[in-house]
């Protein structure tokens, strides 16, 4: 056998050993994945996953329909990317992708009435078991997973989420409805779902005798179609409208589809003349939501309607305290600040970052450091860079010696305001093109060579003093896009 041959059979051999190694780790993780979702969700929405295949950390799984993709994106992708790093830490990221050569199960429309006809493609397309579905649906199998990190205890309160909070608690722990409905709207990753979740734990733990379904818009609607289709719309209604709380996420899914709004407005009124709570979230307020029908919208607006604001850095830092605290990872109060100030966008971003930190630091086992922080989270920063301007400078400096705004610009020569100003035309010269006269300017109209002066004496200090130097070094990265 000649040397071209023997590299041909020995890389042949390598890459079949690693196809069998990664279908085993497949087969592990799907071994978990139906132990923790359960029979009824793992034959519906994860039987389907094939192994798509994987190119470095790279790793893409297929399913048959758009419909499913969304689905499996939306509920499932975190914890199948958590139980493939577990698994493999080579995988970084794990991709869901529409495979369309794989046959698609279609929904016979035929058997259903006019109202179901008339609802969106990605319904009938979606994943209908080839035998009879069982009709004695019951509350635990039509209800979402609940996850068992998002409770009441591990809601962090600011001022942004304070009355949404107050009243979901509220209307965990009363005997009797509050408000109907309670409608909670917010950005993504704000915390509704937290709050949806938080209910349903604080039911199942303090009233378990109490009856209670939660489940997204676009599941509803699913089990809606489902029931027309297997002509048992009484179950449908009959279980829905039994329960003592009936939370549903994302309502503004419903917009559009006629029908599954039309019922959904029954089930609600139903359960409100029978004094049972509804709880809804969604994007917008009710008076926002466009599409919806003027009864619904006004029915929404009976209740409670309790807005989630996007957060401060005072709640970001808080969330983060917390979540560091539950990993039991050590990680720096500075690298927390850096990111509280960096990532703004939304808290679930924001627990990306730290859990992809935590992750990095327990499997490699380097400890987590500013600039590992940096290094690691490259391509998120990146997305929440912008120009800095010198207004942002002394905000942000302003904020960290808390000292007022206006100082930046007075003239006061006390050394608990002249240092942070220092402290700012430095970083001016550093961060932003601006000219030596022109950031004079902005600091009340001061010379040149006062800024020169600043400037230079910041050099000093972070020379000859270790803690400064990493209060100007943090305060760099926070505001260095």
């Amino acid at each position: 056998m000649n040397a071209r041959t023997q590299d041909y059979w020995g890389s042949a051999m390598a890459e079949l050993n690693s196809d069998s190694m990664l279908n085993a780790q497949w087969a592990r993780v799907r071994g978990r994945l139906r132990a923790e979702f359960g029979e009824a969700t793992f034959r519906s929405w994860l039987k389907p996953l094939n192994l798509a295949g994987k190119r470095g950390p790279d790793l893409r799984v297929s399913v048959p329909s758009r419909f499913m993709r969304d689905w499996v994106a939306t509920h499932y992708a975190d914890r199948l990317k958590a139980l493939w790093s577990s698994e493999n830490p080579e995988v970084r990221t794990v991709e869901v992708i529409v495979d369309a050569h794989r046959p698609v199960p279609e929904l016979d429309l035929d058997n259903l009435d006019d109202a179901a006809a008339n609802e969106d493609a990605p319904v009938a397309a979606s994943p209908v078991p080839a035998t009879p579905v069982r009709e004695d649906d019951s509350v635990e199998s039509v209800s979402a997973p609940l996850d068992p990190r998002l409770t009441f205890e591990n809601f962090v309160v600011g001022k942004s989420n304070e009355l949404a909070h107050a009243a979901a608690l509220r209307v965990a722990e009363a005997d009797s409805v509050p408000f109907n409905p309670l409608f909670l709207y917010g950005g993504v990753g704000l915390g509704k779902t937290h709050l949806m979740n938080a209910i349903a734990w604080h039911m199942r733990t303090k009233k378990p005798e109490k009856k209670v379904i939660y489940l997204s818009a676009e599941k509803f609607m699913y089990q809606f179609i489902r029931a027309i289709r297997n002509k048992n719309t009484m179950s449908f209604k009959e279980l829905f409208r039994s329960v003592d709380i009936l939370m549903v996420d994302d309502v503004q899914f419903i917009i559009g589809k006629d029908s599954t709004q039309e019922e959904f407005f029954h089930t609600f009124n139903a359960l409100a003349d029978q004094n049972r709570q509804v709880v809804l979230s969604a994007d917008k307020s009710p008076s926002d939501l466009e599409g919806l029908e003027e009864r619904m919208r006004s029915r929404l607006g009976w209740g409670l309607v309790a807005d989630i604001h996007p957060t401060t850095y005072e709640l970001r830092l808080g969330i983060l305290q917390s979540r560091a605290e539950q990993s039991g990872v050590p990680i720096p109060h500075k690298v927390l600040e850096f990111l509280a100030h960096r990532i703004s966008s939304n808290v679930r971003e924001l627990e990306g970052a730290l859990t992809r930190i935590t992750a990095h630091a327990t499997l490699v086992g380097h400890p987590v450091t500013l600039e590992s922080a940096q290094e690691l989270l490259r391509d998120l920063l990146r997305a929440n860079d912008r120009r800095v301007t010198i207004e942002e400078i002394q905000k942000r400096v302003a904020e960290h010696f808390n000292i007022k705004l206006a100082d930046m610009q007075s003239p006061r020569r006390a050394r608990q305001v002249a240092r942070p100003r220092q402290i700012a035309m430095f970083l001016a010269k550093q961060l932003t093109t601006r000219s030596l006269p022109e950031i004079g300017r902005k600091f009340g109209g001061r010379d040149h060579t006062t800024v020169m002066h600043a400037v230079k004496k910041v050099e000093e200090l972070c020379a000859a003093d270790g803690t400064f130097a990493e209060d100007v070094d943090l305060l760099k990265r926070m505001l260095d896009a």
